[in-house]
């Protein structure tokens, strides 16, 4: 799936030779990741065909004569189209040609030198974790240095990541963004122009189910412990009053592993909640609050007359969606410091056979999409893990049976199909294969 990499904002710059060139502003999940000329974009290219040959998506062509406003908008849009779509891959994504570039990048637009550095990495606990890193290493290479230090199994980190959080003085905290395994997080702390920024360790997986895998690590249920006991603080998670005085009493018996299987029970129990929002829906401007987790998202709506209304969008019905920039600030000579953001996601949706669009505006549309194509990828890796398992020969059975056993499964979950390997169908059928995700 795509990365949410996008170029909003260019600048006419003089260059040493008394003409003009354009720097671009590259934004990842609505943050200013790096600012980039187009000759250096065209070598990465370059660099990245020599290892990937054909199977690149097309770069935007050199011009050789001054370029007209409206060109230079097309070729802004089309470097941002190339972005997007070579990091479909992920191939490319972990390729050293890819990172290296970028971390380049990143590091020279805030001219910040590679260097032995210490991090604060906080727990959801409130204490933090201090590691020597280099100003240079990716949030993938921290993550593990974290972890090495928590003794968490090597097998473990995937579930895990870092995040960009946010801390209030009254107490409460927002997720600001998922860091990208690329991404570096001491220059993006130091960078951003968010307040009261900091990296926090949290489990990064949106099915509740996947807690029974990290049971046998004694590290990796103590992180999962310390999450659950700040979301119920922070009422992200819901329990009952009767469920409240069992999980009150597990925590003074520090047991922690009961204190998990009962939050099982608990109403978005694992889930992402966002910010208070808005959204268009039963009455345009009406405020609202979303958890996404288990497949779903939950939508809790305060109408215009204060009554409060639960919508749950199930992620099965979930045609597509995109996030867009509804005002940017386009600066493009002064010196740009700051993006005017006001964003939407929109999602398409069926209900009652019938396909129509639902609107929220939030500043955390980009985390809201990452949610979602983390809810898709789950999905589809639980349902190729069971298709492999029915694939499995019973002892006595023939070929037959195993091939009618694989072909059931399949007929149910067709809509679960990669993109590469859809096939058409009618518009009204189970959509996860058609998933357009167009985020941008």
């Amino acid at each position: 799936m795509k990365t949410h990499f996008c170029i909003p904002v260019s600048q006419r710059r003089p260059d040493a030779l008394g003409g003009r060139y354009v720097l671009y502003s590259v934004y990842l999940d609505g943050l200013l990741f790096c600012r980039v000329r187009y000759s250096q974009l065209h070598r990465w290219n370059e660099q990245l065909q020599r290892v990937f040959g054909s199977s690149l998506p097309p770069f935007p062509p050199k011009y050789y004569l001054a370029m007209t406003t409206s060109m230079a908008d097309e070729r802004r849009a089309q470097l941002e189209q190339y972005l997007q779509n070579v990091t479909a891959d992920p191939n490319v994504l972990r390729s050293d040609v890819f990172i290296e570039f970028l971390k380049l990048a990143q590091l020279n637009t805030f001219n910040i030198t590679a260097e032995k550095a210490f991090l604060d990495i906080f727990l959801p606990n409130g204490r933090s974790v201090n590691i020597e890193i280099l100003t240079s290493d990716s949030a993938e290479r921290v993550l593990e240095v974290v972890s090495h230090k928590l003794r968490l199994s090597r097998e473990l980190v995937g579930y895990f990541g870092l995040f960009l959080i946010r801390f209030y003085k009254e107490g409460s905290l927002s997720v600001v963004k998922k860091l990208a395994d690329f991404e570096l997080p001491y220059v993006s702390l130091r960078s951003s122009e968010v307040q009261n920024c900091k990296v926090g360790l949290r489990k990064w997986y949106l099915d509740p189910a996947f807690d029974s895998v990290l049971m046998g690590c004694r590290s990796a249920v103590e992180l999962l412990y310390m999450q659950a006991v700040q979301d119920i603080e922070k009422e992200w998670i819901k329990p009952t009053q009767g469920q409240r005085q069992e999980l009150e009493a597990l925590q003074k018996e520090n047991n922690q592993t009961k204190f998990l299987q009962l939050c099982q029970e608990v109403q978005h129990y694992g889930y992402m909640q966002l910010d208070p929002c808005h959204c268009d829906s039963p009455e345009p401007g009406c405020r609202a609050v979303l958890s996404v987790g288990n497949d779903e998202i939950n939508c809790c709506i305060t109408l215009p007359d204060n009554r409060t209304q639960d919508v749950v969008f199930q992620m099965s019905r979930v045609k597509c969606w995109q996030v867009t920039f509804l005002r940017t600030l386009l600066d493009m000579d002064g010196p740009q410091r700051t993006l005017n953001q006001n964003l939407e996601l929109r999602f398409q949706y069926s209900e009652d056979s019938h396909w129509q669009w639902f609107i929220i505006y939030t500043k955390q549309a980009f985390l809201l999409s990452s949610c979602l194509k983390k809810m898709v990828s789950e999905k589809m890796a639980k349902l190729a893990a069971e298709n492999t398992e029915m694939q499995i020969e019973v002892p006595g059975k023939s070929k037959s049976k195993k091939y009618h056993i694989q072909q059931s499964k399949q007929k149910q979950y067709s809509s679960f199909l990669s993109r590469k390997s859809k096939i058409k169908r009618a518009e009204g059928d189970c959509v996860f294969g058609t998933i357009k995700e167009e985020d941008l």
